[in-house]
């Protein structure tokens, strides 16, 4: 089954993914997987949800959107607790909760991959052509332009520590958020997203550890800014994390 996709950018494209687990689950995937991240791709990564968070809003009202992706990891076997991988494409999926939605995007990634019902693409067809259009509508008129001297090419942000903070929330888990007082995902600057980037890069592999699962959550009003969950996964791991953090309150009031 193909992936329909709703829109293309520069370096981004946001589409259904071959089994949705609601009618708000879309993704954002680079369209050249060989694409560095750096100025103009954070850039258009920002552009592309705030247009997607834009439609989503107008065709299902959602209102929060939680983010899963991973970094350096593949999800194995059941995947408990996030959704299994489309391609080794770099890929962000978008959890928009809408007042309508039949389930919740937890409750299904809490059951192993073979026994999620999710939403069938033929059902959310007039939706698809609805967030098309909705697409379209927000979209700016120009294109993205670059501060004079931005780089092309992928470069280190050499202080990272200077836009975000790491905090170690227990064992292989860490929490990386911006420094600034940022309560929205379609708030955060492309020299942050480039920072919560190299912070995660950064994070120590150590006892065994391949890569991370990931989890970004906005604010809920309650003084929380955004937030990165980063969780250290192994292929020998005797327990999957993500199950306790997925019931944890702050991620079981974003999920479930």
């Amino acid at each position: 089954m193909s992936r329909r996709l709703l829109y293309r950018s520069a370096f981004w494209e946001i589409a259904r993914p071959r089994h949705p687990l609601t009618a708000g689950h879309v993704l954002l995937r680079l369209s050249d997987p060989s694409t560095e991240f750096a100025y103009p791709s954070a850039t258009d990564w920002l552009l592309c949800h705030n247009l997607i968070r834009t439609a989503l809003r107008d065709v299902l009202g959602v209102a929060r959107c939680p983010i899963m992706f991973t970094y350096r990891w593949h999800p194995l076997g059941a995947a408990i607790g996030e959704p299994v991988a489309e391609s080794s494409t770099p890929t962000f999926h978008l959890f928009g909760r809408g007042p309508g939605e039949t389930s919740t995007p937890g409750h299904q990634l809490l059951l192993p991959a073979h026994r999620r019902m999710g939403e069938p693409l033929e059902r959310l067809e007039a939706t698809d052509d609805a967030i098309r259009e909705a697409l379209v509508r927000a979209r700016p008129a120009t294109a993205a332009t670059f501060p004079d001297g931005a780089s092309t090419a992928v470069e280190p942000v050499l202080q990272p520590g200077a836009l975000v903070e790491l905090t170690d929330s227990g064992p292989n888990h860490a929490v990386i958020q911006p420094i600034r007082a940022v309560e929205s995902i379609g708030d955060v600057s492309p020299a942050e997203l480039l920072a919560v980037g190299a912070a995660l890069g950064a994070l120590p592999v150590a006892g065994g550890l391949s890569g991370f699962s990931c989890i970004a959550l906005e604010s809920t009003g309650n003084g929380v800014p955004v937030r990165v969950h980063a969780l250290g996964r192994s292929a020998a791991e005797e327990a999957n994390p993500l199950e306790a953090l997925l019931c944890s309150p702050e991620v079981s009031l974003a999920l479930l």
